[in-house]
């Protein structure tokens, strides 16, 4: 370990992206017999642990109390599969498994899946973008009884794995104490979509659901969220990229405000958030638990802009919001004045592409004076050309009072380019008033000889993240 740049543990063995060897695999293993107390060992991020999986394995049995094994993007073989399922009538205590980013596994889970036991402890299962196919998806079904403690089951990132999704969904009951479920990007259907609807009041327990990036499920909520408003844990939900049509919003309109312990909503790149009738943005105000609200590229207008700014007043508790990519934003952000005054919680601001102009950059600077803003750490004003001279500089004579600020990009879009005004010296006095800014955002803006240096000043220390390339 010592070896390694690693500090010597006798009960988690991480050696994550350490560019193991082969060699180094099996010195590893030789170790195994030293370390009867080992509960974790993560080897993630090592390429050449495929092929040597085997070499570790057969001396598992030694570390019988091992509860976690991270296995991660190290690139396995069909017989490290085999390996690896052989091992799981060793390691009876193990309760988590991540083999993501394994691509070779696709098409061959059932190698390991047949060799799981009645009774598995396993709590998490990962197998993030693992090429999955249809086969593996069933495979996986045909294990969810025998693995009644699962409580979080990642399978994001297979897109093929989605014609295998009514299968997995019917067998969902077995598993009542699930609380985290990611379907991200796993090419999911609307029929698929019924299927996890139906699952879905099997899961009273489930804290968490990801089903976004599955385009094709669009138009599938209308006749599928009948369940959703059942999941009353329900703390995170993410349908972002979901192509939800004005029927689909209709029904999660009355659905999500009754999902009162939500705190992370995302519904991102879905224009009919914007475009349709029904007030969801309005209906937020049930949600008073909300903690993070994501509706960038939403194609906001400005009556669904003020529903949502009469929303928030009734959101204590929020702390992140995401509206890039609203045009509507720009010249309208006095609307959400109201709600950004209560919002004493509030920590990032993502305003990037909103057409923002400097009367919206004078009201942040505003409210900060007035005692406002006070915790925020991570403002966007990305991609907002709109924004003169003048509106910078009264932005940067502000900037200072955000005392809190660890995050701020300013940059320009990539296919523009723009001199740094007078305002440039207004920014740099800013900055030495701002000791927890670790990240600035400055792309596209052209810096003179004389301006890269003053900046490569205030970083001297390069403990900071500055992005110019102008």
């Amino acid at each position: 370990m010592e070896k390694l740049g690693k500090k010597p543990n006798s009960k988690n063995l991480d050696l994550n992206n350490c560019a193991l060897s082969a060699a180094d695999v099996t010195e590893l293993a030789s170790l195994l017999p030293f370390l009867p107390e080992l509960e974790e060992i993560s080897l993630s991020w090592n390429g050449c642990v495929g092929g040597t999986l085997k070499a570790l394995t057969v001396h598992l049995h030694h570390v019988n109390l091992l509860k976690v094994l991270r296995l991660n993007n190290c690139r396995l073989t069909a017989e490290d599969v085999i390996s690896l399922g052989e091992a799981f009538e060793i390691v009876s205590q193990l309760e988590e498994l991540d083999l993501s980013w394994n691509s070779n596994i696709g098409g061959k889970l059932s190698l390991l899946t047949k060799k799981l036991q009645e009774g598995c402890k396993l709590k998490c299962l990962k197998i993030t973008d693992c090429n999955l196919t249809a086969k593996d998806g069933e495979s996986l079904a045909e294990i969810l009884n025998v693995i009644p403690n699962l409580e979080v089951l990642d399978l994001s990132i297979n897109k093929n794995i989605g014609c295998s999704m009514k299968v997995i969904a019917q067998d969902l009951k077995n598993v009542p104490g699930l609380k985290e479920l990611n379907l991200h990007m796993c090419g999911l259907k609307q029929d698929s979509l019924q299927g996890l609807d139906t699952a879905l009041q099997h899961l009273a327990e489930l804290r968490k659901l990801d089903i976004s990036c599955n385009r094709e499920i669009g138009g599938g909520f209308k006749d599928s969220a009948a369940h959703l408003a059942s999941l009353k844990n329900l703390e995170v939900l993410d349908l972002h990229q979901c192509c939800v049509t004005e029927e689909d919003m209709t029904v999660l309109s009355q659905v999500i405000p009754l999902l009162s312990n939500l705190q992370d909503l995302n519904l991102s790149s879905n224009k009919n958030v914007g475009l349709s009738s029904d007030p969801l943005l309005g209906r937020l105000r049930f949600l008073p638990k909300l903690r993070s609200l994501t509706i960038s590229n939403c194609g906001l207008g400005e009556e669904s802009l003020s529903s949502l700014a009469e929303a928030a007043l009734h959101l204590p508790e929020l702390e992140i919001l995401d509206l890039s990519w609203n045009k509507c934003v720009g010249g309208n952000l006095k609307l959400l004045l109201g709600a950004l005054n209560l919002a004493t919680e509030i920590q990032v601001l993502r305003l990037s592409s909103c057409n923002l102009v400097a009367e919206d950059l004078a009201l942040l600077t505003s409210l900060r004076q007035d005692g406002h803003l006070a915790r925020l750490q991570k403002l966007d004003l990305s991609y907002n050309n709109s924004i003169s001279d003048e509106g910078w500089a009264v932005f940067c004579q502000g900037l200072g009072a955000f005392k809190e600020l660890s995050e701020l990009d300013v940059s320009l879009r990539p296919s523009s380019c723009r001199d740094c005004g007078p305002w440039f010296r207004e920014l740099l006095a800013a900055l030495t008033q701002l000791p927890a800014l670790a990240e600035l955002g400055m792309q596209r803006w052209a810096l003179s000889e004389s301006q890269r240096k003053q900046m490569e000043g205030f970083n001297q220390d390069n403990k900071r993240n500055i992005r110019f390339d102008c």
